[in-house]
């Protein structure tokens, strides 16, 4: 029997955010850079976030997160998030659990093991999974509520964009929280980790907000058959775009598909 996991955060749990300026990468020019940290479940959630460096206005909120083994800083959310701020967003992005400065190398690896292969990981690594989806989903609300006193943020315009494991939590997240408008998931499946974080058995519950899946032809990491039975779970209005490339170099036409389709849900 699948137990139903509960999301909901503890709303008496102090956010206690820290919120600092900062330098960004060369590849973010004309982006101001603010790094972030806030309490979820008792840990600390470390975050950035991007904003157009010549505007004082409240902007629209995009939470991009990352894949497996990956963090806010790598080099192909700059690639994504950098047009989108100039185009007027803001961008937020936190380090999933036990990735980036909240890695743990062992214990990543189980939590990956029991996500991706739960028949052969044994019910302690699945429970682990399960926690680690969990922890993932509080901390992207979260992360919605801590930004939503700062005077550049507007969070009552919001969209997700997530890669991989970012797609796979984000489907869920997205599910569990009404506030994204819609939601961009790349290179992501379904059917593949316990069934009680499963993004299958949670992308129906988005609808009736739009969702695009876009998918890599020659993906060796998720399998077709995956990225299928996630689109086919889908309830509500959503596209689907495929592109050429790999699961590591989904051409520049991706993003800009996945960001023609979540500017049109921020009233730029």
């Amino acid at each position: 029997m699948v137990i139903p996991v509960s999301f909901e955060s503890d709303a008496a749990e102090p956010l206690a955010l820290v919120l600092r300026d900062a330098q960004g990468a060369a590849s973010l020019t004309g982006v101001a850079v603010q790094r972030f940290e806030f309490t979820s479940r008792g840990d600390r959630v470390p975050g950035r976030l991007l904003l157009p460096a010549d505007a004082a206005a409240a902007h629209p909120l995009v939470l991009l997160q990352h894949g497996a083994t990956d963090s806010k800083d790598a080099d192909y959310l700059d690639a994504t998030a950098g047009p989108w701020v100039r185009d007027g967003a803001a961008v937020a992005c936190i380090d999933l659990p036990l990735h980036g400065e909240r890695a743990s190398a062992k214990l990543g690896e189980l939590a990956l093991r029991g996500l991706f292969s739960p028949k052969t990981a044994g019910d302690s690594l699945v429970s682990l999974a399960i926690d680690f989806a969990k922890q993932a989903v509080v901390d992207l609300r979260r992360c919605i509520d801590v930004l939503d006193g700062h005077p550049r943020v507007d969070t009552g315009r919001v969209v997700y964009a997530g890669f991989s494991l970012g797609a796979m939590l984000g489907a869920v997240f997205c599910a569990e929280d009404p506030r994204p408008r819609a939601a961009a998931l790349a290179l992501g499946g379904g059917g593949l980790g316990p069934a009680e974080v499963d993004p299958v058995g949670f992308v129906g519950r988005i609808a009736p907000r739009p969702v695009l899946f876009v998918g890599a032809l020659e993906d060796a990491t998720i399998p077709r058959s995956a990225t299928d039975a996630l689109i086919a779970a889908a309830r509500g209005p959503h596209e689907v775009a495929w592109f050429e490339g790999g699961h590591k170099d989904l051409p520049g036409a991706a993003l800009k598909c996945m960001w023609s389709f979540l500017r049109a849900h921020l009233d730029l």
